[in-house]
C-alpha cells in the first residue's frame, strides 16, 4: 500500500496524510507493506519490480465529483500505460504504473504487480501551502475505511479455479 502525495501543495498531501493515519492506527495484517511514497514515484516502480501480488494505491485524482469525494478504481493491467511523463520528483500512479511497465519490459519480467486498486481523493485545491483543504481533511475517514475494504479484496479473495487443476492462491504480498 503506497500514500502518494507532495505535502508542498495542499491536497496533494491527501496519499500521505491517509498513509499516516494507517501507520498511526496499525493493526494491518500480515504481508502488507505500507509506505509514504510521497513524491518519491520512481523509487516505488523500481520496488515494485520486487513482485507483489497486489498494489492499492492512495492519492489525489480528478473525477466528476466535488472536492473531498472518495474514488475506488481498479487499473486494468492490460490497459496501455499511460502517464504524465518521468519526473523523479513527483508521479501520479499513471505515471508510477507506466513506469512498472517499461522497467519490466526491459528486465523481461512479467506483470510485477497482480491486481492494482486505488483510493484517490477529488482535490479542492493543489496550490502551494501546507495542509488538506477542510473538504479532502473530511475524506480522510471514509477513505481509511475505503483502504480497509479494499485491502480485504485483495487479501481474501477467493481462490481462483484454473484450467489446469489445481487452484490458484489469492494475494499473498501486498504493498
Amino acid at each position: 500500500m503506497a500514500g502518494i502525495g507532495n505535502v508542498f501543495l495542499g491536497d496533494d498531501g491527501f496519499g500521505v496524510e491517509v498513509a499516516r493515519r494507517l501507520r498511526v492506527r496499525g493493526g494491518l495484517a500480515q504481508g502488507v507493506e505500507l509506505v509514504d511514497v510521497g513524491i518519491r514515484g520512481m523509487h516505488l516502480a523500481y520496488q515494485l519490480l520486487d513482485g507483489y501480488d497486489g498494489l492499492l494505491l492512495i492519492d489525489t485524482m480528478h473525477g466528476d465529483g466535488p472536492p473531498g469525494t472518495v474514488y475506488r478504481v481498479e487499473h486494468d493491467p492490460d490497459a496501455p500505460a499511460r502517464g504524465s511523463g518521468l519526473n523523479g520528483h513527483g508521479m501520479d500512479p499513471g505515471s508510477v504504473l507506466a513506469l512498472l511497465d517499461e522497467l519490466a519490459t526491459v528486465n523481461g519480467v512479467h506483470r510485477p504487480v497482480g491486481r492494482v486498486l486505488v483510493v484517490g481523493c477529488e482535490p479542492a485545491s493543489l496550490d502551494e501551502c501546507m495542509g488538506l483543504s477542510e473538504q479532502v481533511a473530511a475524506a480522510v475517514e471514509p477513505a481509511l475505511r475505503a483502504v480497509d475494504e479494499l485491502l480485504t479484496l485483495l487479501l481474501d479473495r477467493p481462490t481462483e479455479q484454473t484450467d489446469d487443476g489445481p487452484e490458484r492462491s489469492a494475494a499473498r504480498r501486498v504493498t
